[in-house]
């Protein structure tokens, strides 16, 4: 699954864009819906299959008994059956019932295969109105010429979400038996299960019928063993309405129109799936249109809104992922599986994308891309988040994790390969190093907390269904990419890529842990001669990924001396999670010296001497060349002075990606209180000379917190008027290179750091910039249809305007807002809007979150996080969130949990964690963002109260120099 939203790094907006939540399901079982008389229709292998809408069973309890220690209340499947494939048949009504709700039903059977003897069968199935079949919620046959046990009781053990069928005698062991179910649900707007997405299209309301199964979700749109590793092949027929689209993830193989009760439907039916795990089944039902291409024997559709599709902003998607799929095939050395990859773009959806195999689902915004109004971070998000989806086909696909806790696999695998592929599309770009900005410096903030958790849990801490989605969080995405990519280049990528392709062809269609993944790294590594590794890849991967954390390596150029400790953001918070590795890890150092190329060597112990590090007085170290490893550098003080030394008079002899590492390393040092604030600091001053955007990046990512801590104080306006003179040059560059802002750079990175000038110019109050803004703004206010603003710019010279301004620039920017008709421009002033500093405008867009009909649910998350980034919106969503928790929560879930992480960035002191510990008291006990919130919180007081004053001091005297 893709990550859920995306920000541009270079606004430097401060916080992780957290994904929409999921909404609590509605279905009202109590509505007794109107029953339609059953019809047959052919279905898959010519077999009959019912159509039938579902009644209300009064033969047989429906709700859940007194709990008990019985296996039903165990949220894990037994081990005693095993499916083998579904027929299922779904119709969903796009058109809301008497009762005004918008439904689908449908029938199931399921063909499984009894492993160990058993009297009982158990099926997930969630908000699921179960018919009554022969007195019964379910029907069991045998299928091997024999008779099946007679049904003793069914009912929904809704905790555990089972479908109970208790049997009078036992099934046997290595015979096959079918269950049938007929069911109703509701297609609500919760983005979860069986849902429906809505949006306008010349005045006309449409209604899109979609899924969304990951992780635990196939269970609310049929019955089904909904576990990874119960693999099966799914024979699927959709019926739907006359004009409609039925999707699926095989390719249709007939179309037939009928019918039902009066009611004249179309009938789709597809081919079998390869076997697969249910969360990667999907269906869609919808009036989109469609563009395509061959890629050999492929077919690769893109799917969208019909005005999408005719204005072209498929084409870019179309055109990338043809290279994309040839390019992982000749990588994992296997040839895709399917003969279609349909990819699918809804108006409503809650991650960024999902990588059902054969029909990948995304959010507007990461599969279509329009060149008039999109900006090139748009069509970056677009070519890595498809090349994301496209790497799952095979890791993850192909070859499942056996269960959840070994998400990372799946995610940080992708998330590491969304960066090859996307390469290869766009070669020019560069883009391979962006995962050190974008993913290691990333989730090294995160990683650094006593919060956080290592990457692979044991598969009995993880259960229940909130667990298993809590799991989906950058310690999986990006923490995974990390050392995936440090792994690749301490084996070699040629070593990397052989261990996968023996993997990949021993698992396909099948189930693995990750310990199988290591297994076949070290068997391609004794198979390579020139590769010698101090230990097993197990040994040394396993101190990655079974305790959380990574390492600070510090350097001692005097001695030679390395040591490495568990580098925490707070040095006096208590890790409560124990570590069979004692928190050492086994690390792979590169360095190089002045003048002279790269070395290796590995760290093993906690400390060491490696003597070719001893330096002379005009000498430096430099450690972890092109930030390969998943670790911090330290070095003793001389060092670091000459490092600093270097970059103020040749700063392009250090390599790009560490001049962006050494101002990131310095100022997470800092702020764990192992270097002082002021050497941090330092490594900004050469900036007024640099115009690479990876160093200008970190140093943006990394003074936003100082903006966030300072912006309340008396430091703010020496902070500020210092990096003013720092950008000002940088500001002039680019105003010089685009001839007076009249075009964009030509270089992708450049365009990057061009937002960045312009956003750190205006932020720091260089009045050229905001009247630059704002008079772009102005101009387009005046001529509504003519935007002058180029899509690069357009996020931050919105955002400034609006700031800027009063009512009239917001209310012209919710006006345009609410008539953009392209999913990437509308984000842009949607987050936009959140700038602004009026508390009443700010207080109405945040009520304006709650109304779906204003802001779409799957947005609701994101704006709130956008508001709270506005020092004045801060404290209005801290209080508006407070006061409608429990609405909130009502209606959102408890995934927005992770909004208050956004929220209560800026929190600094004792007054604050007060109201956050209290608020964690009364809503949120055992809520892993509210943890982490306090964590940061408390760290936030600690370092302020040290550094305040010589952060003050430092600013004043570089102020003063000229």
């Amino acid at each position: 699954m893709g990550k859920g939203f995306f920000i541009s790094r270079s606004m430097a907006w401060g916080a992780l864009l957290l994904g929409a939540v999921a909404v609590a399901m509605i279905v009202a079982l109590s509505i007794v819906y109107a029953q339609e008389k059953s019809k047959n229709v052919s279905g898959p292998n010519g077999r009959t299959m019912a159509v039938t809408t579902v009644s209300t069973s009064t033969a047989a309890p429906t709700t859940t008994p007194t709990p008990s220690n019985n296996t039903w209340d165990r949220y894990r499947l037994p081990d005693t059956l095993k499916p083998q494939y579904y027929n299922l048949t779904l119709w969903p009504r796009l058109q809301v019932n008497q009762h005004g709700l918008y439904i689908f039903t449908g029938n199931s059977s399921v063909v499984f295969t009894c492993v160990k003897e058993t009297d009982l069968v158990l099926i997930h199935s969630n908000n699921l109105n179960l018919t009554d079949i022969d007195g019964h919620l379910a029907r069991l046959t045998a299928l091997d010429r024999t008779i099946a046990p007679a049904i003793n009781a069914t009912w929904l053990q809704v905790e555990t979400e089972f479908l109970v069928v208790q049997l009078k005698g036992k099934l046997s062991a290595g015979r096959s038996y079918q269950l049938d179910t007929e069911f109703q649900g509701e297609l609500t707007d919760n983005l979860g299960g069986f849902y429906r997405s809505e949006y306008d299209e010349d005045g006309e309301k449409k209604v899109v019928a979609t899924t969304q199964m990951q992780p635990t979700d196939a269970r609310k749109a049929f019955p089904c063993f909904d576990e990874p590793a119960m693999k099966a092949v799914f024979y699927i027929t959709l019926i739907h309405e006359p004009g409609t689209v039925a999707l699926s993830n095989g390719m249709d193989k007939e179309t037939v129109n009928a019918t039902i009760e009066g009611t004249e439907v179309t009938v789709t039916t597809f081919e079998p799936t390869k076997r697969m795990s249910t969360y990667l089944v999907a269906f869609i039902v919808c009036d989109f249109a469609y563009i395509s291409a061959s890629n050999e024997n492929v077919l690769i559709r893109i799917w969208a809104r019909r005005k999408a599709i005719e204005k072209g902003h498929g084409e870019y998607a179309l055109n990338v992922t043809g290279p994309i799929l040839k390019f992982y095939e000749s990588y994992y050395n296997t040839t895709y599986p399917l003969f279609k990859s349909d990819q699918v773009a809804l108006p409503d959806f809650n991650a960024g994308a999902m990588e059902n195999w054969g029909l990948i689902t995304y959010r507007e915004t990461t599969l279509l891309y329009d060149p008039h109004t999109s900006s090139n971070r748009n069509r970056e998000r677009v070519v890595t988040i498809i090349s994301h989806e496209l790497a799952h086909m095979w890791f993850g696909n192909l070859v499942t994790l056996r269960w959840w806790n070994d998400l990372w696999l799946n995610e940080g695998f992708a998330s590491y390969m969304e960066y090859l592929g996307a390469d290869h599309a766009e070669p020019t770009w560069g883009i391979k190093d962006s995962i050190v900005l974008n993913d290691v410096h990333t989730v090294f903030q995160i990683d650094a907390l006593v919060s956080s958790h290592p990457l692979s849990s044991r598969e009995d801490e993880i259960n229940k269904p909130e667990q298993i989605n809590e799991l989906f969080d950058s310690i999986s995405y990006s923490k995974g990419a990390s050392v995936l990519r440090m792994l690749s280049e301490f084996l070699s990528e040629p070593v990397f890529v052989k261990g996968l392709n023996t993997y990949l062809n021993q698992f396909a269609f099948s189930n693995t842990v990750y310990s199988d993944l290591w297994d076949h790294f070290q068997q391609a590594v004794d198979n390579t001669p020139s590769i010698s590794l101090p230990h097993t890849v197990t040994d040394i991967m396993n101190r990655w990924i079974l305790q959380m954390g990574f390492p600070v390596v510090t350097i001692d150029t005097r001695t030679g001396g390395l040591s490495q400790k568990h580098f925490l953001v707070d040095p006096k918070s208590v890790v409560k999670r124990p570590s069979e590795f004692n928190y050492e890890w086994y690390i792979p150092i590169t360095w190089m010296k002045t003048g002279l190329g790269q070395e290796s060597y590995w760290l093993l112990q906690k400390t060491a001497t490696h003597t070719p590090l001893i330096t002379t007085e005009n000498e430096w170290v430099l450690a972890n060349i092109n930030v390969t490893g998943y670790y911090r550098v330290n070095y003793d003080g001389a060092n670091w002075e000459r490092l600093v030394h270097q970059l103020s008079s040749d700063h392009q002899v250090i390599p790009v990606i560490n001049r962006a590492q050494l101002v990131d390393d310095a100022f997470n040092l800092a702020r764990a209180k192992i270097i002082n604030i002021t050497l941090a600091l330092g490594t900004t001053k050469y900036l007024y000379r640099e115009t690479e955007f990876m160093p200008w990046e970190s140093v943006v990512s990394n003074i936003n917190y100082l903006f966030f801590i300072f912006d309340r104080t008396e430091v703010y306006g020496p902070m500020q008027a210092y990096f003013k003179k720092l950008v000002t040059p940088l500001f002039s560059y680019f105003q010089k290179i685009t001839l007076n802002w009249t075009r964009v750079p030509s270089g992708h990175n450049d365009q990057y750091n061009q937002v960045n000038a312009v956003w750190l110019a205006c932020l720091t109050g260089l009045q050229d910039c905001n009247n630059l803004a704002r008079g772009w703004f102005r101009q387009w206010m005046q001529d509504p249809a003519n935007n002058p603003i180029h899509p690069v710019l357009r996020t931050t010279v919105y955002c400034v305007a609006i700031a800027e301004g009063g009512a009239e620039e917001w209310e012209f920017g919710w006006e345009m807002f609410r008539n953009a008709s392209i999913a990437v421009e509308a984000e842009k002033l949607r987050y936009a809007l959140a700038c602004s500093r009026v508390p009443w405008l700010v207080n109405r867009y945040l009520l304006y979150t709650l109304d779906p009909t204003k802001i779409r649910k799957q947005d609701a998350a994101s704006t709130i996080d956008h508001i709270s980034g506005n020092v004045v919106g801060q404290l209005l969503a801290w209080d508006f969130i407070r006061e409608r928790w429990e609405y909130i929560i009502k209606q959102f879930g408890t995934s927005f949990y992770n909004v208050i992480n956004g929220v209560t960035r800026r929190f600094s002191t004792k007054f604050e964690l007060k109201q956050l510990q209290q608020f964690k008291k009364d809503y949120g006990s055992g809520a892993p963002a509210l943890e982490e919130s306090i964590v940061r919180t408390v760290a936030n007081i600690g370092w302020l109260a040290e550094n305040k004053e010589p952060v003050l001091n430092w600013f004043l005297s570089q102020n003063s120099k000229s």
